[in-house]
């Protein structure tokens, strides 16, 4: 689809010849954009609700400032996942309105006019501290893909009366985060106490045979607690993405 095409297709929008949706449907199929190295799909958040994610491990810094200068042309938020530090400092030196959380190696450039809107009633829940930093990409990813986040930290099972206590908070949640690394048993707990869905998230987190989270995400993979949905091994940024699409869902 072309400039000419596009024109054409507004044109028939405005004179009422074709409905909105299926114009939009047809600015779905929008081509890529071509920058040698990198193939960006700028009209991802047509489909899928938000832009087009750079993940940081294996590109250079200027790759990542490259892809990020040109993504910040279309959309109000752009963000990069797994940055390492010089890769962030080049883009937040390229791009001042860039937003860097170093601790969940995460980066965000947001126009300075634009405030992300915090909508519907997402939680995350960290069952220690050493899995904070992937809480944190889960938590500063979905709060960037505009949803109202609550994090609950440190409440693993080993002391269970620090999960109980937010148990109304957890109850009123719309979909709930939960990142645990050694025997990763808080996802299958939090599930069995809440009715809505939970997206459990292992950790690379704990001693030998965790298997660099192999153990917890088999753990998750065999919860006796339904409604209780997997994603990869330090995955926060994944668990997040699908999280803020179901708790967007009365937006459709």
């Amino acid at each position: 689809m072309n400039e000419a095409s596009i024109r054409q297709l507004l044109e028939q929008v405005r004179a009422g010849t074709i409905a909105l949706e299926p114009a939009l449907e047809r600015l779905k199929d929008l081509p890529f954009e071509d920058l040698g190295f990198a193939k960006l799909d700028t009209h991802r958040a047509l489909r899928r609700g938000f832009p087009e994610v750079i993940f940081g491990e294996g590109k250079t810094p200027q790759q990542i400032v490259d892809i990020a200068q040109r993504l910040a042309m279309e959309h109000d938020v752009v963000l990069a996942t797994r940055l390492a530090p010089e890769a962030a400092a080049a883009l937040v030196a390229a791009l001042p309105q860039t937003r860097h959380h170093a601790d969940a190696r995460l980066a965000a450039v947001v126009r300075p006019d634009v405030d992300p809107e915090e909508h519907g009633d997402l939680v995350v829940v960290s069952a220690g501290t050493a899995d904070q930093p992937v809480a944190e990409e889960a938590a500063l990813t979905a709060t960037y893909m505009g949803n109202k986040v609550t994090r609950i930290y440190d409440v693993g099972v080993s002391g269970l009366q620090r999960l109980l206590r937010h148990r109304r908070r957890l109850e009123s949640a719309r979909v709930i985060v939960v990142v645990a690394g050694m025997d990763a048993a808080l996802a299958a707990v939090v599930g069995g106490l809440v009715s809505v869905p939970v997206i459990a998230v292992p950790t690379s987190v704990g001693y030998g045979t965790a298997f660099g989270g192999v153990a917890p995400l088999l753990t998750m993979l065999n919860s006796c607690s339904s409604g209780v949905g997997v994603v990869n091994i330090d995955n926060g940024f994944g668990a997040a993405h699908l999280a803020s699409l179901i708790n967007r869902l009365d937006k459709r």
